[in-house]
């Protein structure tokens, strides 16, 4: 099932949450820096000890302070007009940390929008793409969390998921 939310990510209680990460894996802005702050300083070693992370993959790490078990942190693609692959990155986001999700037994997972703030990438454009990944998976799991930041995501992500109904 996949449910969209407005709510503050680093709150949730669900086996993970993604972090919409920069390649180094140090926190940064936006959600990246709410997660690393809300998890404490023990999320920032364990980043340090997978050493980065490449644009489109998903590396894994305890949730330590969080209500979540795990954090994936995924490397979404900056936006750059559309045609340098940013689409088949940002869809591999959404798969790779599913997939690390399911190996690491979660039931529930929830996602901010990844790309979609500092990096560019068009919101209506990213939320298709998720919630198509997602509808692959949404068997899988007892539920796939859309977390979004602001009313006008969720009303995105909402006439979307609603659209494909």
């Amino acid at each position: 099932m996949i449910k969209v939310i407005r709510a503050d990510i680093t709150g949730l209680s669900c086996d993970v949450i993604v972090n919409a990460a920069n390649q180094a894996l140090r926190g940064g802005g936006g959600v990246d820096g709410a997660i690393h702050r809300a998890a404490g300083p023990k999320l920032l070693e364990a980043c340090r000890k997978i050493g980065g992370c490449p644009t489109g993959e998903a590396r894994i790490t305890p949730g330590f302070k969080l209500a979540a078990k795990w954090v994936i942190h995924t490397v979404g693609p900056v936006w750059h007009g559309g045609d340098h692959g940013e689409a088949a990155l940002l869809a591999s986001c959404y798969r790779n940390s599913l997939e690390l999700a399911l190996h690491q037994g979660a039931r529930t997972v929830a996602f901010p929008g990844i790309s979609t703030g500092v990096y560019g990438y068009p919101k209506e454009q990213a939320c298709r793409i998720a919630l198509g990944i997602m509808r692959e998976y949404e068997d899988r799991f007892d539920g796939i969390i859309c977390c979004c930041f602001s009313d006008e995501d969720k009303r995105i992500y909402d006439e979307t998921l609603s659209a494909t109904d």
